[in-house]
């Protein structure tokens, strides 16, 4: 079984976050609920007031315009989505982000009302997948109040109620069933978080739509599970009241978070070879993030408490309402001034330290996140940025396979250092997404899709701004063009006729611009270049 990306992300976005489950599965590194000695008293389970609740919750639509990752020069056509919402405190609207992300246009629709206001993406966290819109005629919030958030974690097995405007009609549905599990574990690289399931029916166009237990929002639906009935998933208010709390200032920042590698202390061998009595409990560094010699973790650290948590040999931590969930989850609560106490045996002694945490985790090939891709062209060739996104395009479909095959029988960087942090600080992968634009200059060469572009006239190039630079500043009669791994010719281009042939190729083409903002300001930041 596998869990299904958000409802209503594009194909290539659903085939990357999938990888990513599959990549981060190794890694023990998460935990548990509210680090507190003793849960916050539950509200008591009174009966919704179903006319209130239908009130605020509102349908979303959104006009998105997606990248076209195959040619960065231009985006997908318009596509239509629609999603769920709710009004919460500030007189705004929260959502999920993938309902919103890329959305050119965005309107909201009252519950029975034949009205659409316009509004704007006030703050989006594609890692979280939470939104905050912002209506251009706030009187809208005169007659449809807040609903209020319930400030614990619900129980298992407490009933629950979702709303929302799934497809299949138009109205308000509401599905009930039960909460089922709560866990930490992976949304969008690089943010875990706190995931409750539930066996309420959840469909595309719920997303967004809020999830009761009482008269309480629990959550707001965002995912279900494939090939298999009625398992859903909320982003518990938890989550939610984090990601609020983190926008207040009008900026995101992301979540704190842990990237090391660990693994279990469970196995009798390893712990002989740890020289540990059956007392000592913890998860095992098997790699630390950072190997300079002053980072506080070092491999075979055994962390045994995270604040005064005890962690067990699992990785796991106990809190309230008897949940049992990755330590990683006590980051988000103990983490101050951009650190979180940690207790470490190493070789047989206790230490105190204070491990830094970060929102994101470097990536040599990254996600978008919501971002166009940068391009460049020159002659009959485009460059871009390699990303996550555009290896999922790459390697989808039916074909999938074989382009996997050739990627590694080639020895791509884009598989052979898929998993890599950036070897330096500015280091990208910079890519030819697409093949040769029609012209002379291109005669009788392979066309160079999908590979890896290494040096021009013998220079290693560092990113795409890198090569741009390098381009522009090349005084050599030939443009040499090197591509990483094997079997991939060398591409020679005449550098005086290539960029004359510029001008004419992206006329042909339908190509605006030869580069996106960022690219052309490099490129004509040196007057004179010829």
């Amino acid at each position: 079984m596998r869990i299904n990306p958000p409802m209503r992300l594009p194909r290539i976005a659903r085939i990357a976050c999938l990888f990513l489950t599959a990549w981060c599965a190794a890694a023990v590194a998460s935990a548990q609920p509210a680090a507190a000695p003793s849960p916050k008293e539950r509200e008591p389970a009174t009966s919704v007031s179903a006319p209130s609740v239908e009130n605020s919750v509102v349908k979303i639509f959104a006009t998105v315009r997606r990248p076209d990752l195959i040619k960065p020069w231009t985006k997908q056509a318009p596509a239509e989505i629609s999603g769920s919402g709710i009004v919460i405190e500030g007189r705004r609207i929260l959502t999920n982000a993938h309902v919103v992300l890329y959305a050119s246009q965005v309107q909201v629709q009252a519950n029975q009302s034949g009205d659409k206001i316009s509004a704007i993406v006030e703050a989006v966290a594609p890692g979280i997948d939470l939104a905050v819109l912002k209506l251009e005629d706030a009187s809208f919030f005169d007659s449809h109040p807040p609903l209020e958030r319930a400030t614990s974690l619900p129980d298992i097995k407490d009933p629950v109620l979702v709303y929302g405007f799934p497809t299949g009609g138009t109205s308000l549905s509401i599905t009930k069933g039960i909460v089922s599990r709560i866990e930490f574990t992976r949304y969008n690289f690089p943010v875990s978080g706190l995931r409750v399931q539930i066996d309420a029916a959840i469909n595309p166009g719920n997303s967004g739509g809020p999830a009761l237990v009482g008269d309480k929002v629990i959550g707001l639906a965002f995912s279900h599970l494939t090939n298999a009935q009625n398992i859903g998933y909320i982003i518990p208010c938890e989550e939610i009241d984090l990601f609020l709390k983190d926008i207040a200032d009008g900026h995101y920042d992301g979540k704190p978070a842990v990237f090391d590698d660990f693994q279990t202390l469970e196995n009798d061998s390893l712990r002989s070879f740890l020289k540990i009595n059956k007392t000592v409990e913890g998860v095992v560094v098997r790699e630390p993030s950072d190997l300079a010699p002053g980072y506080p973790l070092k491999q075979w650290d055994i962390i045994s408490k995270i604040g005064d948590i005890p962690v067990d040999n699992q990785g796991m931590v106990k809190g309230g309402n008897n949940l049992r969930v990755r330590f990683g989850y006590l980051v988000q609560q103990m983490a101050h001034d951009g650190r979180v106490p940690l207790t470490l045996v190493r070789g047989g002694k206790e230490i105190q330290v204070q491990l830094p945490v970060f929102a994101d985790r470097p990536k040599l090939i990254p996600f978008l996140h919501g971002n166009y891709p940068s391009y460049f062209v020159f002659g009959p060739i485009v460059f871009s940025n390699a990303t996550e996104d555009i290896l999922a395009a790459i390697t989808a479909g039916t074909n999938s396979a074989t382009m996997n095959a050739a990627l590694s029988g080639t020895g791509s960087p884009l598989i052979t250092r898929r998993s890599d942090k950036p070897a330096f600080p500015d280091e990208e992968l910079v890519i030819v997404p697409s093949p040769f634009f029609p012209h002379k200059l291109s005669k009788g060469y392979v066309n160079p899709s999908f590979r890896i572009v290494e040096s021009i006239n013998g220079v290693a190039v560092r990113n795409l701004l890198h090569l741009v630079q390098l381009l522009r500043d090349s005084t050599d009669e030939f443009v040499v063009l090197a591509f990483s791994g094997h079997s991939g010719e060398s591409i020679v281009l005449p550098r005086v006729a290539a960029r004359l042939a510029t001008d004419e190729i992206l006329s042909d083409n339908g190509v605006r611009a030869q580069g996106s903002a960022d690219m052309l300001a490099v490129w004509n930041a040196k007057a004179g270049a010829k």
